[in-house]
């Protein structure tokens, strides 16, 4: 289940959009310019059913989320999607994943209090018996260059959404 967030969670000054999700869902989000560095050393790792549902998540990621592993465990990924990811890098994962394909790329998060961390992503289907079960989900600290150039092919490339 997603529920749009609440401002009680968000700290400080904060904006807010509508994102349209996956499987027609709407979602408010309520964000703002706080950037969290993600942890050196550490590895955010999570399961999901075929639709993206979260099946399990380990402690990094609860701690970088802001969520607590109950809010997370049957909610949709896309929990987390930050309003400045572009949804062109979404079909593009889908696809991919789809297919039974690795995937890799940067993505901005968006936490509960409404700040943001990056991370390099990997989602890797799980296949049992040629059919995928779910996925997982790996992700670890991206290189500040590789950022800065997703900032910039983002920025780029939800301006040619909305045109």
């Amino acid at each position: 289940m997603i529920h749009d967030m609440q401002p009680e969670f968000i700290k400080g000054e904060y904006q807010e959009a509508t994102l349209e999700l996956y499987g027609g869902i709407r979602r408010r989000v309520l964000y703002n310019e706080s950037e969290i560095p993600y942890p050196d050393g550490k590895l955010i790792v999570s399961t999901t059913d075929p639709e993206g549902i979260i099946t399990h998540v380990n402690q990094s990621f609860v701690d970088m989320s802001g969520y607590t592993e109950a809010e997370l465990i049957g909610a949709p990924h896309s929990i987390l999607r930050h309003p400045d990811m572009p949804s062109a890098a979404f079909k593009d994962l889908w696809d991919t994943v789809n297919r039974g394909d690795k995937w890799q790329g940067f993505v901005k998060n968006l936490r509960k209090d409404g700040a943001y961390y990056w991370v390099k992503a990997t989602v890797i289907p799980n296949v049992r018996q040629g059919k995928v079960v779910g996925y997982t989900s790996v992700r670890r600290k991206p290189s500040r260059t590789k950022v800065e150039e997703s900032i910039k092919l983002y920025s780029a490339m939800i301006q040619q959404e909305r045109a």
